[in-house]
């Protein structure tokens, strides 16, 4: 029997805590129990087996799905079928709110092939960018690209997964696995500070801390969440997702960044921070671009140094030259 993949993403109302994510999991494992869970708000089902149960096709199962998700728990569900995970991701990015999109195996290539390369999973702005300046602007041209010429452009690891990927292919099943848990670091001022730039570097610190910690488990973050305590005592709490899962210093430190400007702490008199990592998933399923540019290559070869530099002569054996002086 033909493998089939639904990709469910569920519309959340505002201010949704995780036990509702929850209940719509038990939701989906009532239908089939091939469910992974993709926080905060997305599921992958294994539906190879549930047509058969049910004794309906796929649009029929993921029905079951949609009705039970919005009479149970309130919440619409936008679903794409497709022989594997990679084709349920594209297509369901493709389907509008609330609607089902089935994808089946004689109309993966017609669909697939005029497709800009943009849209190829895992291609980001910068693997677009290159493919495009050779020639490569559709995913059929990008599939009609010999495999020599493209391992000779973007190494042999990525040349075969963009070739690959480019016709369809996609191994991995959809695995079922615990809800993700969180991690958290705290930096505690050592006297209420009010400077931006000492925040900032305590972020950077934080920000160190956690990604090593989720290198060092093999995990990766979807969201942050960054939890201010001022000197009075009362603290402010903002969330934000990622781009997508990551372990990688970076683009946690920019996340960081970018939720303290938005809280505009200049007057504050901040007594600790909180960086939380949440959302968490084994790190083999990140969802990583495809090739990146040579700063990227220059921050990673960087921080796999630093990670077995910890790892022989302890946590505090490199750090950034910012950190090289404690934050007041």
């Amino acid at each position: 029997m033909a493998r089939q993949i639904l990709h469910a993403h569920f519309t959340l109302p505002p201010g949704a805590g995780p036990g509702l994510y929850e209940q719509l999991l038990a939701i989906a494992c009532g239908i089939t129990p091939g469910v992974q869970a993709l926080p905060p708000d997305c599921a992958l089902l294994d539906l190879t087996g549930a047509c058969r149960y049910w004794d309906r096709d796929a649009r029929g199962v993921s029905d079951i799905l949609r009705i039970r998700a919005l009479a149970l728990a309130g919440a619409p569900t936008t679903c794409a079928i497709a022989p594997n995970r990679m084709l349920a991701t594209m297509a369901l990015a493709a389907t509008g709110p609330g609607a089902t999109t089935v994808l089946a195996e004689h109309d993966v290539t017609a669909w697939l092939r005029p497709r800009p390369v943009a849209a190829l999973y895992g291609v980001g702005p910068a693997t677009a960018e290159s493919l495009t300046r050779h020639g490569l602007h559709s995913i059929g041209d990008l599939a009609d690209a010999p495999l020599p010429a493209l391992t000779r452009l973007f190494g042999t690891a990525t040349g075969r997964m963009l070739h690959a990927r480019a016709h369809g292919h996609d191994p991995r099943p959809a695995q079922p696995q615990p809800v993700p848990q969180s991690t958290s670091c705290e930096y505690r001022f050592t006297a209420d500070c009010l400077d931006a730039d000492q925040h900032r570097r305590a972020l950077l610190d934080l920000a160190h801390q956690l990604g090593a910690r989720l290198r060092d488990t093999r995990q990766a973050a979807s969201s942050l969440t960054l939890t201010v305590r001022y000197a009075d005592g009362t603290t402010t709490t903002r969330t934000r997702a990622l781009s997508e899962p990551t372990n990688h210093t970076a683009p946690i430190t920019a996340t960081a960044y970018d939720v303290h400007r938005l809280l505009g702490l200049q007057r504050a008199r901040v007594r600790a921070l909180v960086l939380r990592a949440e959302a968490l998933r084994p790190a083999a399923e990140m969802a990583q671009q495809l090739a990146f540019g040579p700063d990227d290559d220059r921050a990673r070869a960087i921080e796999a140094v630093t990670d077995r530099a910890r790892a022989r002569f302890g946590a505090g054996a490199l750090k950034p030259a910012a950190l090289a002086r404690p934050a007041r």
